[in-house]
């Protein structure tokens, strides 16, 4: 494997250990073609970060998959969000309505549409609603419901009820993994079923998810998506894995990161 930079290989040793459970230093080392030393470093920052679970011998795992909390999530690939963000803004038209989901990425394209004329958006996500509640050239729509804590997002009756009186020219949806197999994984069945109905109410529908999503299985939720959804990622996601999601109909896209836009 070519040398890539210290970030991207810490995301690509978790997206290893949550779809493979790779788990040797001596491994990581050849793999990424680094000193074991430069992994035992990967690997501490990780675990302080909450995203790995050391084991004896320098050996990693992931401990049973925990759902990681709305705001351990958001510094995580920061600039890969950003990028993404910045693109699927860029999708967006005046006069458009727009259906937001909860997580992360979602929030910082609710960063990036706080400039938008003319839009009506609707949103189940707390992130999003902070953003553009004082912005004036954007009506926004609450989604309500039951809130859950961890993702800060809407689910349950309420909210699917809500979705019945609603259409949406675009969806953006975030999940917290992407299979070319299964669709999109959640950690709750309600929030895989919003993500479905959320989907049906849209003509344009996109997954934001950087490349570390890509691949993994962190949960056994999905969300099974139509044919002709877009994948938007980032530069550094694995090339098979895109090639398998446009063999079963997902249009892909590549963020370019913020500083080449």
């Amino acid at each position: 494997m070519s040398a890539i930079g210290s970030k991207a290989r810490r995301d690509r040793i978790v997206q290893l250990a949550t779809t493979t459970g790779l788990t040797s230093v001596e491994e990581l080392s050849q793999l990424f073609g680094v000193t074991a030393s430069t992994i035992r470093r990967d690997l501490a920052k990780l675990t302080t970060d909450g995203r790995l679970a050391r084991t004896y011998g320098g050996a990693m795992a992931l401990s049973a998959h925990p759902e990681a909390s709305l705001r351990q999530r958001t510094g995580e690939a920061y600039d890969a969000k950003r990028a993404i963000a910045r693109w699927a803004a860029a999708q967006v038209q005046p006069g458009e309505t727009l259906l937001l989901d909860a997580g992360s990425t979602v929030g910082a394209l609710a960063h990036e549409l706080r400039t938008a004329k003319d839009v009506t958006i609707a949103t189940t996500g707390l992130t999003a609603l902070q953003e553009l509640a004082d912005v004036e050239t954007v009506h926004v729509e609450c989604l309500g419901g039951t809130l859950r804590p961890l993702s800060q997002g809407f689910v349950g009756p309420l909210t699917e009820a809500a979705l019945e009186r609603l259409t949406f020219d675009r969806v953006f949806l975030g999940t917290d993994g992407v299979s070319p197999e299964h669709g999109i994984c959640e950690a709750d069945l309600r929030q895989t079923r919003l993500k479905e109905l959320m989907a049906r109410r849209a003509d344009h529908v996109y997954v934001l998810a950087h490349a570390a999503k890509l691949g993994r299985r962190p949960f056994h939720a999905w969300a099974v998506l139509p044919e002709g959804w877009t994948l938007v990622t980032d530069d550094t996601a694995d090339p098979g894995i895109l090639a398998e999601l446009r063999a079963r109909g997902v249009t892909t896209v590549l963020a370019e990161p913020v500083g080449t836009l």
